[in-house]
C-alpha cells in the first residue's frame, strides 16, 4: 500500500480528498503536524473525504522526527518538489513506498529535501506554472504507482 506523507497540511479539503484517494488505492495516509486549520474532525476535511474518512488507515504525527522514528527514510521514501529536474515518471516505485508533499504554499522545507536530492521529484508543468493544486498532485503521483504495481495493490 502506498503511503503518501502530508507535512504541515492547510487546506481541510486537499486533506480530505488525498484521504478519500487514499481509500480508493489502499494506501496509508501520514499527516504530520502542526496543520493550518485546526484538527481532523474540521467539517470541510470530512465533508471530501466522505463517508470513506472513517474506514481510512490514517496516522498523525507531532512532528517529521516523530514521524521518522516510526519510518526511517531510506530509498523508498521520495520528496516532491518543483526543485528539481527528476520527473515522477523516471522512478520506479515499490507498493510501499512513501511518498512526501509540503504545505500548499510553501512546500517541503530544505531540511527534507536536502536528505537525498536524488529522491527529490516533480511533475512537469509548462507555461511557468509555479505549481499545481495539493490534492491533484498526490493524485498524479500515486497513480503512477498504482500504474507500476497494479498487481500488488
Amino acid at each position: 500500500m502506498v503511503n503518501i506523507v502530508l507535512v504541515n497540511p492547510k487546506i481541510p479539503g486537499n486533506v480530505g480528498t488525498i484521504g478519500r484517494t487514499c481509500f480508493a488505492i489502499d494506501g496509508q495516509l501520514h499527516l504530520i503536524k502542526p496543520y493550518g486549520f485546526g484538527d481532523i474532525s474540521k467539517k470541510e476535511l470530512r465533508r471530501a473525504g466522505l463517508d470513506y474518512w472513517e474506514h481510512l488507515k490514517l496516522f498523525e504525527y507531532e512532528n517529521i522526527e516523530q514521524f521518522w522514528q516510526a519510518h526511517k527514510p531510506n530509498k523508498r521514501h521520495f520528496f516532491a518538489t518543483t526543485k528539481t529536474n527528476i520527473n515522477y515518471f523516471e522512478n520506479r516505485y515499490e507498493k510501499d513506498d512513501f511518498v512526501y508533499f509540503g504545505a500548499e504554499d510553501e512546500g517541503l522545507s530544505e531540511n527534507i529535501l536536502c536528505m537525498d536530492k536524488t529522491q527529490n521529484i516533480t511533475i512537469p508543468m509548462a507555461n511557468d506554472a509555479r505549481s499545481l493544486n495539493l490534492s491533484n498532485s498526490v493524485s498524479i503521483i500515486i497513480y503512477e504507482i498504482v500504474r507500476q504495481n497494479i498487481q500488488n495493490i
